[in-house]
């Protein structure tokens, strides 16, 4: 049986996947694990949601299922991601709750459950959580009068958040004559953004910030770079800022229009955090999948690089074990850990935008610290029984070995099978794209001859 929760929370197509019977039934379990051993503490649950059009209603089945079992809500309606995971801690409350698909199309949603601490939970405490949901609460004590839980809105959580990223910006820092365009991706951070980059005094220009319930991340956004890429070149803009749905990643522009990924943007900032002396242990932490130009360019700069598997949790676990304090993946999802607990893209943002004001430079000369080498990224569907096989096939391990033995030290091979869909994927970085693309055929052609 597949587990509930995955790297990022419990994900879905909603009201299929994820339907009300589900989302009220994580509710309860939430919130009787958070009671814990002590039945008599009221947990108070803090949610949070994007733009899709299925948001209030898990909204509403989450909070009852809280409800049900004596626990209080907190409702802060529409806001970004890491917005829920700082209220939480600001708030001294139990945990919370963000109702968000990320960057993926509207008819997929997710729940993601933060600790009181602003960490996403534990997987113990999301296993306790799971057994409870498989099991059914329907027998347990169920409270009435008023044992009920009550539901509150806190309409300004918004502000609270969007004063907490101004404060990040050290020393009364001004964005005063940059000229900044921001795509919103029609999710959370349409209520955020424009706010946020206004006060620090930025000209902001602000596109697809009109959610309509379903053209969250619809061809816009940190997946779509393509109409920020125009906008910003046709307007003269300075740079370009982009979201994801739930404003927890940041891809950025230069003012020519290239595109500068999440691996240049911690290269950024963590280069400039050493200038600083502030970069503990001189120390960044990135994924298996950054670019090897991202560790050419801390060899050449001297910050020493921690590598973990892909996904946003497992880079703060490594963070938060050897006390560093940046890390983040290629596509945006980057972590400042003196100011959040999870990848925060408006933090990211402002935080560019201040190295820039600092060293006096353009996106463009900034983002030359980091050569970015070509990279191939191909999948292949497998079978359950070829994932199985994959690790231990000699011919396929031989042909892996033959293409890097190939490289050597001009390009790298990286392939492995994916933790979330029956798929393979086999990415390759070199100096000629012709060649590296050539090369995954190889590898890809000999996966389906030996395993399919």
């Amino acid at each position: 049986m597949a587990r509930l929760f995955g790297t990022d929370g419990a994900r879905g197509i909603a009201n299929a996947d994820l339907n009300c019977e589900l989302a009220m039934n994580i509710g309860r379990a939430a919130a009787l694990v958070l009671a814990g051993a002590n039945p008599s503490h009221k947990p108070r649950i803090l949610i949070g949601y994007d733009t899709r059009i299925s948001s209030k209603m898990l909204e509403a089945a989450l909070s009852a299922g809280i409800c049900s079992v004596g626990a209080d809500v907190i409702q802060v309606g529409v806001v970004p991601t890491p917005a829920v995971a700082y209220l939480v801690k600001a708030y001294n409350v139990d945990a919370g709750v963000m109702i968000s698909a990320s960057h993926n199309p509207c008819e997929y949603n997710g729940i993601k459950l933060f600790s009181g601490t602003g960490y996403k939970l534990s997987d113990e405490l999301e296993n306790q959580i799971e057994a409870i949901v498989r099991k059914g609460v329907g027998g347990e004590s169920l409270p009435t009068g008023g044992g009920i839980g009550h539901i509150t809105a806190k309409e300004d959580a918004i502000d609270d958040y969007v004063n907490h990223v101004i404060a990040s910006v050290p020393d009364n820092m001004r964005f005063d004559s940059m000229k900044v365009a921001l795509d919103c991706a029609n999710g959370s951070s349409s209520v955020t953004a424009e706010k946020i980059f206004t006060a620090l005094g930025a000209t902001v220009h602000v596109m697809h910030d009109a959610p309509d319930g379903v053209n969250i991340n619809r061809e816009c956004g940190s997946t779509y770079m393509d109409s920020l890429i125009a906008y910003v070149k046709e307007n003269e803009m300075d740079l370009g800022l982009a979201f994801d749905g739930d404003a927890d990643r940041c891809l950025a522009v230069d003012a020519e229009g290239t595109l500068v990924d999440g691996d240049q943007l911690i290269a950024i900032n963590a280069l400039d955090m050493k200038e600083r002396g502030v970069l503990a242990k001189d120390t960044a932490v990135v994924t298996v999948m950054t670019n090897m130009g991202f560790w050419k360019f801390a060899q050449q700069n001297g910050i020493t690089v921690r590598k973990t598997a892909v996904g946003d949790r497992y880079v703060l676990e490594d963070m938060i074990d050897g006390g560093y304090l940046i890390g983040g993946e290629q596509s945006g999802h980057i972590i400042f850990k003196d100011f959040a607990t999870t990848g925060d893209g408006q933090l990211t943002g402002v935080q560019l935008l201040a190295v820039m004001r600092r060293k006096g430079k353009t996106l463009k000369r900034l983002a030359e610290v980091m050569k970015i080498y070509p990279q191939t990224l191909k999948n292949i569907m497998v079978t359950p029984q070829a994932k199985d096989a994959f690790a231990d096939d000699p011919v396929v391990q031989e042909k892996i070995k033959e293409v890097e033995r190939r490289l050597g030290d001009t390009g790298r091979v990286l392939v492995r099978l994916s933790g979330t869909e029956p798929k393979i994927r086999v990415m390759l970085e070199g100096e000629d794209q012709t060649i590296i693309d050539t090369y995954a055929d190889e590898i890809l052609e000999t996966i389906k001859e030996r395993l399919l």
